[in-house]
């Protein structure tokens, strides 16, 4: 991304590029930065039906419970979004959606009504796309697109389980998996070497000894004509590696093929304190060398020359317990040697209790100390958190200033854009979450459109500048509410300062410790250019919101 793309921003907010000309901006390169990247998180089958003709697979016809059926979002819907720049206008510079592989082909009712495997979870075969979400050249299709846009592309890997057993589906062999007892969660060991719920096999990743493949993933394969390669891959894999022909190496070889064909930049990981801890080590060796072996052999296709990206699920992980985990008997670092970021769950809290200036002191704070060189991905709802910051979508305006201007990653689960609804009448548990996305509303209804709107600010605001994700947050004054963030790092500097709950109409701001005088800045909400004269800049707005820039 370039700083040219903001004199294009100029242009249009202004309404003519003789102003924007004016500033005579500069073609700044912007550095994409995990610590301080915009994901969009989306559940592949809810987002948008790209292709109707794969709705219904595998005869999974039966009726489900609300919400827990396929509904027919696929890989070409999110291309097509794209394409369409709707997450470029959205300031989204990453995308995670939940796993594409092929899920068990039955239902099963664990007590909230029948349920196929819509959500990606219950894997089945890691060799093979779910015909529901597309197929691999679909998936080629979207990684392209979104590259082209500067948008990084994270799938979400599953070593933990498999999916339930149905009539459909029959159970993993015993050396594979376990189906007993089920987890307690009140210690390390009854947290990891367990299921997670009844009827949702747990792999067997302590193991070291070397197992066959199960039959019917070998009979799948000889009828679908690829057993010979698949088998070919697996012992030039185990040849190369050394590891033992154990459960987790296996899937780790599967998941790593989509890094090595398709060019993923990252993974999202599933249940992460539900596995040995080394095995996330052994993971992330992997995902590295079939990175590295991707862009070694596709160099036109390489963004640049970050790193894999690994972002771990530790369910209930807070930023406030740094890097250490606490079992209870046990305490474990799930960054060393593993993972570059750790799913926050605190923030939704930090949002309803602290005061703004607290909230992002304290998260800055954390950031550029404990976790210096680590990342944290803040989210306010989520696929499987029941109690999100804002249930009945009553503070959208409110939600996007708290968790687009905190440090840290951004994750803006599909529809927290637009007030999607998450308590859905008639659906239970997590389904409720999971409606269809409201492209509706966002078509036909005004207030959604105001929503989109200011969520489109702050996120193209944050994703031209580093700073407010990863920089280092400062208070100018409490009132009116003004702050800093900088961000300093191999040669590249960032600057801006927010102002939030402002007066509106004009507003008098003083910028004096921060930019200098005759400086000439840019508001990305309102629109508007300012110039520093006696350490104060003037705004003149319908907003209570500022972002302010220094413009090159």
């Amino acid at each position: 991304m370039k700083q040219i793309l903001v004199f294009l921003f100029l242009c249009v907010t202004l309404g003519s590029c003789q102003n924007a000309k004016k500033a005579q901006i500069k073609d700044v390169k912007v550095p994409f930065i995990w610590e301080g990247a915009n994901v969009y998180f989306l559940l592949t089958d809810r987002f948008n039906n790209g292709d109707k003709a794969n709705d219904v697979n595998f005869n999974r016809t039966l009726e489900t419970a609300k919400l827990r059926g396929f509904e027919g979002g696929d890989i070409k819907g999110v291309t097509a979004k794209i394409n369409e720049g709707y997450f470029t206008d959205l300031g989204i510079n990453a995308i995670w959606m939940t796993p594409v592989v092929e899920q068990i082909h039955g239902g099963t009712d664990e007590g909230t009504g029948m349920s196929y495997g819509f959500h990606g979870y219950w894997a089945s075969d890691w060799t093979n796309l779910d015909p529901n979400f597309g197929t691999k050249a679909d998936l080629h299709d979207m990684v392209e697109a979104a590259h082209k846009k500067g948008i990084r592309v994270l799938l979400d890997a599953v070593i933990n389980h498999t999916g339930p057993v149905t009539e459909n589906d029959a159970v993993w062999p015993d050396n594979w998996v376990r189906t007993s007892p089920k987890c307690d969660y009140n210690n390390f060991e009854n947290t990891v070497t367990c299921t997670l719920v009844d009827n949702l096999p747990d792999v067997r990743t302590e193991r070291n000894e070397a197992v066959e493949l199960p039959l019917p993933l070998v009979e799948k394969w000889q009828k679908e004509g690829r057993y010979e390669q698949e088998m070919a891959e697996l012992d030039a894999f185990f040849k190369r590696t050394g590891h033992p022909r154990a459960p987790r190496f296996y899937i780790m070889k599967w998941l790593t093929d989509y890094i090595t064909e398709f060019g993923i930049d990252g993974y999202r990981v599933d249940t992460v304190k539900h596995t040995e801890p080394y095995v996330w080590q052994e993971f992330k060796m992997e995902c590295d060398y079939a990175f590295e072996a991707f862009k070694k052999n596709n160099p036109s296709k390489v963004l640049n020359t970050q790193d894999f990206y690994l972002v771990g699920e530790v369910y209930n992980y807070s930023i406030s317990a740094k890097k250490a985990f606490d079992f209870g008997d046990k305490k474990v670092n799930y960054f060393e040697n593993s993972f570059n970021s750790l799913i926050n769950f605190e923030l939704k809290w930090n949002a309803a209790q602290l005061d703004l200036d607290s909230m992002f002191t304290k998260y800055s704070e954390i950031l550029n100390s404990d976790l210096e060189g680590y990342g944290v991905l803040n989210y306010l709802s989520s696929h499987d958190d029941g109690q999100p910051f804002d249930p009945n979508r009553e503070k959208p305006y409110e939600a996007g200033i708290k968790l687009l201007l905190c440090p840290g990653t951004s994750q803006v689960y599909y529809g927290d854009e637009s007030a999607r609804h998450l308590a859905i009448e008639g659906a239970e548990g997590d389904a409720r979450l999971r409606s269809f996305m409201n492209w509706e509303a966002i078509q036909n209804d005004d207030e959604t459109k105001n929503i989109l709107n200011h969520w489109q600010k702050l996120g193209r605001f944050r994703v031209n500048h580093p700073a407010v994700g990863a920089g280092r947050h400062q208070m100018i004054s409490k009132e009116p509410y003004l702050f800093s963030r900088r961000y300093s790092k191999a040669g590249y500097n960032d600057l801006v300062v927010v102002g939030l709950d402002l007066a509106s109409g004009k507003k008098y701001l003083d910028v004096s410790t921060v930019f200098e005088e005759g400086d000439t800045l840019f508001d990305a909400y309102s629109g508007t250019q300012t110039e520093v004269k006696n350490g104060m800049v003037s705004i003149d707005s319908a907003y209570d919101i500022v972002l302010l820039s220094k413009i090159i």
